[in-house]
Formats: C-alpha cells, structure tokens, sequence
C-alpha cells in the first residue's frame, strides 16, 4: 500500500472536501485519464485496487502514471471504547480528491482498452469517475 515516509504531524484533523480541483486536473502525461466527478477520501487500498485492474487489463502494454497519493492519516477508535480519552491511532492512509481531478493516466494503448481498464478501476472505486482523452487524439 502507498502511504509517505514521514509526516510532520501523526494525526490531522478531519477536513472538509470544498470546491473543485484547480490543480491536477488535467491530463499532463497519457493520452487518456480517469477523472474524479464528486468529492471523496480514497483510502490507499482503494487506489492500489483501481491501479492493479488497470495494469491486469492492460496486460502490461502501454504505461500508467498514479497522479493522486494517500497522504493523510485516518485515526480510529477501537470498537466499544467510551467517548473522550484522547483522539485514536492512525489506522490508514487516506487522499482527499476533489471533483475534476484526473486519478490515473495511461498511455501506449487504445482507445477501447483504456475504456474498458477504466470501468474495471471506477468499480473499485466509491466515487463517480468519467474517461477523458487528449484533445485531438484520433484512434
């Protein structure tokens, strides 16, 4: 699983998802890319899921790019523990993707390849997602 070297802080605070992506979100590698259309946490299980169905589909041709990486920490209380004590351990590793942002990005394949790999990763994900291509790109 992804998750960062070091932080400088072992918990954060929740956080609101607001707005749009004003950066990342357009396609700055591949031809084709899978952008988020409504906000969500995705946890670095859920990225590594969509990453390993896109790569199986592809069957190794062509190339992939993670444009999102889990960098903040999600703590939890353990099950039937009273309220207060203090906030709970960091449990996982999550990302906060705003509606607009491109997720992942492929190159080196069709048109139809990278549609389908795209709907076998968006089943993986919580969230909606649509397939963008490059302007002008013709197949």
């Amino acid at each position: 699983m992804l998750s960062p070297a070091r932080t400088k802080y072992r918990k954060a605070f929740k956080g609101r998802i607001h707005g749009r992506a004003t950066s990342g979100n357009s396609l700055n590698f591949g031809s084709y890319g899978l952008k988020a259309l409504s906000p969500a946490r995705l946890s670095s299980r859920q990225i590594e899921s969509a990453r390993r169905a896109i790569t199986r589909h592809m069957k190794r041709t062509g190339r992939i790019w993670l444009c999102i990486f889990p960098d903040v920490p999600v703590s939890v209380k353990p099950a039937e523990v009273r309220q207060g004590k203090g906030k709970g351990n960091p449990e996982w590793w999550a990302c906060r993707v705003k509606p607009g942002r491109i997720m992942f990005e492929v190159d080196g394949i069709s048109r139809q390849i990278a549609r389908e790999a795209f709907t076998l990763a968006a089943a993986k994900l919580p969230i909606r997602t649509k397939m963008v291509a490059r302007p002008g790109l013709t197949d």
